[in-house]
C-alpha cells in the first residue's frame, strides 16, 4: 500500500510556513479536522453532563465518544479510559492511590530508560510509605533495556516501564515484561506517550494494567490519558469530592472535563484511522494506517542515520533492535544546543535537551544536556530530511569547535 505524504501534509495548516518539524516527540503539529472539532464543540450548546437538556446530552456524548475512540486506538476498554490534564498529572494521581496499598518493604521497579514522569511519581510515592525502589538500567552502547526479571521479587508491587524511550527510541519487549510482573503478583504501568504516535497499541496483548499516553503527541489537543483495566481501577480509592461520581472511570477525573479537548481527541483518532486507505472497523483502520506510516517513518529514519554517519564527529545513540523513528545525536566538538539554534535559523526544528529523560541522559554519560533529537512524523518527507542533513553539515563547517 502506498503512502501519500503530500496529501497528509495538506491537512496541517502549520506546515504551510515551510518549517521542517522534527520536534514531534515533544508535540506533533495539529491537522485542521482536529482544530475544527475543538472549535465546533466550543461554539455548540454544552452544559454539565446529563440527560435532560440537549446541551447536557451533547456533553455526555462527547465524553463517551472520546472514551470509545481512545479505546479503539489502544485496544482497551472504554470503561477504563481516564482523562486528565497531562500524563504526568495522571501518573502522580495513580502513584498516590496505589501507594495506599503498599507497605514498608514492598518494592517498586523503575528504569533508567524512562521519561521522569514514569520515574519520579513512583520513587516519591515509594519513599512516602517506606517502599523500596529497584532500578533497571540499559546498555548505553545499544540502548537495550536490561532484564527486568532480575529486579523482581515476591515483594514487587508495581513495575513501571516505557513502551518507547522518548530520548533514544528504544522499545522494550513489553509483553514479556508484563508477564514477568504478573507472575510476581505486581501491577504493570506502561508509559506509552512516545510509542502511541508511531505503532499500533494493544493493551491486552501487552498485559498493561495501566497504559498512559498524551494525545498532543499524536495530532490531538493537550491532555493526558490512562487506559486502565476496569477491574483494577475498581479496587483503587483516590481522593475525590464527596458528591462527585464514584463510578469507574469518573472517580479518577477531578472536576468537569474539558469537552472541547475530548472532541479534539476523538477527531485525532479518526484522523489516524484515515492516514491510509483501508476498510473495516475504526480499530482495523488505525492498525492499517499505522503500519503504512511505520514503513514511511522507518525509511526516513534510515535516511537520517545514513546521512549522520557521513558527518564528522556525529555520534548516534539510538541503536536498539526495536525503536521508534527517533534519533539522538551529539557532536564530538560542538554542543548540540548550538546545532539546535543553527537549524532553527534555517527553518528546521530539531531541539536539543534531555527532554525530561534525565535518568537516560545521565546513564548515557550525556549529563543533563542530552543531545539533538530528530523525531520523524507521518508528515515528514525525504526533502525535509535532506534539509536537516544539509543544515547540520553547514553548521559543522561554519562553526568553530567547542
Amino acid at each position: 500500500m502506498t503512502y501519500d505524504v503530500e496529501s497528509v501534509r495538506a491537512r496541517f495548516p502549520s506546515l504551510a510556513t515551510g518549517t521542517a518539524h522534527f520536534d514531534g516527540p515533544g508535540g506533533s503539529q495539529v491537522p485542521a479536522p482536529v482544530a475544527d472539532a475543538v472549535r465546533d464543540a466550543m461554539v455548540s450548546p454544552l452544559a454539565n453532563r446529563g440527560t435532560v437538556t440537549a446541551a447536557e446530552r451533547a456533553a455526555d456524548a462527547i465524553v463517551l465518544d472520546a472514551r470509545r475512540a481512545l479505546a479503539d486506538l489502544l485496544g482497551a476498554s472504554p470503561e477504563g479510559v481516564v482523562f486528565g490534564r497531562s500524563m504526568t498529572q495522571l501518573t502522580y494521581d495513580f502513584a498516590r492511590a496505589l501507594a495506599r496499598t503498599w507497605s514498608p518493604g514492598d518494592e517498586v521497579v523503575v528504569t533508567r530508560l524512562d521519561h521522569d514522569a514514569n520515574v519520579r511519581p513512583w520513587v516519591q510515592a515509594a519513599e512516602a510509605v517506606g517502599a523500596v525502589v529497584r532500578w533497571v538500567g540499559f546498555d548505553p552502547a545499544t540502548g537495550e533495556l536490561d532484564d527486568v526479571a532480575e529486579a523482581l521479587s515476591d515483594r514487587t508491587r508495581l513495575v513501571a516501564v516505557t513502551a518507547a524511550s522518548n530520548l533514544i527510541g528504544t522499545r522494550p519487549e513489553l509483553a514479556r515484561i508484563g508477564a514477568q510482573a504478573h507472575e510476581r503478583g505486581a501491577l504493570f504501568y506502561v508509559d506509552g506517550v512516545h510509542y502511541t504516535a508511531h505503532h499500533p497499541v494493544d493493551v491486552a496483548a501487552i498485559g498493561a494494567d495501566f497504559f498512559a499516553c498524551s494525545p498532543y503527541k499524536f495530532f490531538g489537543p493537550h491532555c493526558g490519558v490512562v487506559a486502565g483495566r476496569p477491574e483494577v481501577l475498581a479496587d483503587l480509592r483516590p481522593d475525590k469530592l464527596l458528591p462527585s461520581s464514584d463510578a469507574v472511570p469518573e472517580r479518577f477525573e477531578l472536576g468537569t472535563l474539558p469537552y472541547e479537548v475530548l472532541a479534539g481527541c476523538t477527531a485525532a483518532v479518526d484522523f489516524i484511522a484515515g492516514l491510509a486507505p483501508s476498510t473495516g472497523t475504526r480499530r482495523d483502520r488505525i492498525a492499517a494506517s499505522l503500519a503504512v506510516v511505520g514503513e514511511h517513518e522507518d525509511r526516513l529514519r534510515d535516511r537520517v542515520e545514513a546521512g549522520l554517519a557521513e558527518l564528522p564527529g556525529a555520534v548516534v545513540w539510538s541503536r536498539a533492535r526495536l525503536r521508534t523513528p527517533t534519533v539522538l545525536v551529539t557532536f564530538a566538538e560542538h554542543a548540540a544546543a548550538d546545532a539546535y539554534r543553527y537549524l532553527a535559523g534555517v527553518g528546521v526544528n530539531a531541539p536539543a535537551s534531555s527532554f525530561y529523560a534525565i535518568e537516560t541522559s545521565r546513564w548515557l554519560g550525556l549529563g543533563d544536556a542530552g543531545g539533538l533529537r530528530v523525531g520523524l512524523a507521518p508528515y515528514s518527507t525525504e526533502a525535509e530530511v535532506d534539509r536537516l542533513l544539509d543544515g547540520l553539515a553547514a553548521f559543522l563547517r561554519s562553526t568553530p569547535g567547542t
